[in-house]
Formats: C-alpha cells, structure tokens, sequence
C-alpha cells in the first residue's frame, strides 16, 4: 500500500492601501509597519488554513516572535498600493520560520519595499514557557512547506 503524500498548502497574498497610519511626517512607511504587515499575512494563513490563533488557545498556547529580520529595499509611500506575499520556510517541534516580501502594486515603481523572516515559537499561555507546536499545527505548516518547495 502506498502512503497518502498530503495535499500542499497554498499561502494567500494579502493586499491593502498604506493608510496615513502607517506612515511617517513625510508620508513614508515607518519601518516598524513592514513587519506588522508580515506577521498580519502569517496570522491570517494560518487562520484560512485552520491552524491560527484560536487553534492554538484551545491547546492553551500562543505564537511568540523568538526573532526578526528585515531588510529595506525601496519606501512604500501614503496611499500606495502594497501586497504581502509570506511562506513556511521550516517547521520544528515547537518553532516555525517563515519568510516574506512586501511590494508596491503601482506601476512603473520599484516593486519590491521590504523582507524578511520571522521564527516563531509556541509558548504555554499560562507560564510563557516554550512547548510544542500541536500535531495538527505542525502537519499543516509542513504541508506549506512542501509546496513552496514542489
């Protein structure tokens, strides 16, 4: 009998307009909003995909950044148009890496404004101690993983 290989998991690209919010006085994107941007496209794949936020509080654990890395390319700017593409790079027992690219959509810019990568770890909600990631959790993220490799 030949095992059942599991269905590769396709991560959605999250799209939204730089609002005033995001930007500095000159009406740049402030550093800081490239990451949230990146943690808000992981969060809302892993919640499509049935392993986000609410998965984890019933096992009575949460996702902490353990680190961070962005690198800066080209601004993004009030009113622009950016989309957030995001992928499961590695999944371990209890950490998950994942990587990702903010770009402009406007024509004729320079697409690419940030990226980076993001590990993140399982933590117990009640202690803060480090766990494992639940099975289920694990199995879907590797899912992912197979598909941005295949």
């Amino acid at each position: 009998m030949t095992a059942v290989e599991p269905v590769p998991r396709e991560w959605a690209e999250v799209r939204r307009r730089v609002e005033h919010v995001d930007t500095d006085a000159s009406g740049v994107v402030h550093f800081s909003r490239y990451s949230s941007w990146l943690e808000t496209a992981v969060l809302e794949n892993l919640d499509r995909l049935g392993a986000g936020l609410d998965v984890l509080a019933r096992a009575n654990l949460e996702l902490a950044v353990v680190e961070l890395r962005m690198l800066y390319h080209a601004p993004a700017r009030f009113l622009d148009h950016v989309r957030v593409r995001a992928r499961v790079e590695r999944v371990g027992p209890a950490r998950v890496q994942v990587s990702g690219e903010i770009s402009r959509e406007n024509p004729g810019d320079v697409p690419r404004c940030a990226s980076g990568s993001l590990l993140l770890g399982a933590v117990d909600r009640s202690t803060g101690a480090p766990s494992l990631l639940p099975e289920n959790v694990r199995t879907t993220l590797k899912e992912c993983t197979a598909r941005a490799e295949g």
